[in-house]
């Protein structure tokens, strides 16, 4: 992925333990909406198997920002221990990780990302973490508007060097075309784009800046990423897009996004919490996220 032209990539998301995930099918492509509906429901070979892949990378090619989303089993009594052991486990092979409390396809996560919750896990992960691996929080876009300033306070408090904006959504079916758009999971891709935005720009507004985004959701292309930037983003990521548009698609927005920020004349955006390859030159200021 990286050769692709992302400027970084984010892995997962990784259980402690290995699970199977939801049953097949799971996976829906709207083609006529440019969207995607998942339940993919964590499946996952375990962190023991994700961190021997990482260490061969690391040894043999090692170039690049990767980042490595965190999950808690389906079954698991202790999501916060959860969190911190692939954290543990990671650490040192990851640039970042980020904690995973938004996905709609696992019961009872959402519930974590209440602010008390939330701060207790990204305590314990902090603590796991050496000081040069970042961390983030990734949020859901069906959050309340209350709930989006409410966090939107809190999230400068805690220990977080970003705040991901947004994972897929329960909602937006509405005016759909394709036959699948009533299959439950989270949907991401066009349909998403305004939402994630509009999320994007409420937790902004109640952070006051004092916390870096990364937007994410519906992105497809330049204009698309530019407008995250413009509205508070550090950097964006997109997935869905690369089913439609292919594989010169990180490439493509890349040149096309570098133009218009030189035009607007914009530095490109650096990692939140990420030490800079090459003493700080910067990066494409996107990747490929999987958001299951």
């Amino acid at each position: 992925m990286l050769g692709l032209g992302f400027g970084f990539v984010e892995i997962g998301a990784v259980t402690p333990k290995p699970q199977l995930g939801s049953p097949k099918p799971r996976l829906f492509r709207l083609v006529a909406d440019r969207a995607v509906i998942n339940r993919m429901g964590f499946y996952s070979d375990g962190v023991a198997k994700v961190t021997r892949r990482l260490e061969r990378y690391r040894r043999y090619w090692g170039r690049g920002v990767v980042g490595v989303n965190l999950a808690k089993n389906s079954d698991s009594t202790d999501a916060t221990s959860d969190y911190a052991a692939v954290a543990r486990a990671v650490d040192g092979l990851a640039d970042f990780v980020t904690v995973n409390v938004s996905s709609p396809n696992t019961p009872g996560l959402r519930a974590l990302q209440q602010e008390g919750e939330l701060r207790r896990i990204v305590e314990r992960v902090r603590e796991t973490l050496s000081v040069g691996t970042a961390l983030w929080v990734k949020l859901s876009p069906d959050l309340e508007k209350s709930e989006r300033f409410e966090l939107g306070q809190a999230l400068p408090t805690m220990p977080v060097d970003g705040v991901v904006v947004a994972n897929t959504t329960v909602f937006e079916r509405d005016g759909l075309r394709s036959s699948e758009r009533n299959e439950q999971g989270g949907l991401s891709g066009r349909p998403l784009k305004t939402l994630a935005t509009e999320a994007l720009r409420d937790i902004a507004a109640a952070s006051e800046g004092k916390v870096d985004l990364i937007g994410v959701g519906g992105i497809e292309n330049a204009k698309d990423a530019r407008e995250r930037l413009e509205a508070g983003a550090s950097l964006v990521q997109f997935h869905t897009a690369m089913i439609y548009g292919g594989s010169f698609l990180p490439r493509q927005i890349a040149r096309d996004l570098a133009h218009s920020m030189e035009a607007a004349g914009r530095a490109q955006p650096t990692m939140p919490g990420v030490v800079q390859p090459d003493g700080g030159t910067p990066m494409p200021a996107f990747s490929s996220v999987a958001h299951r």
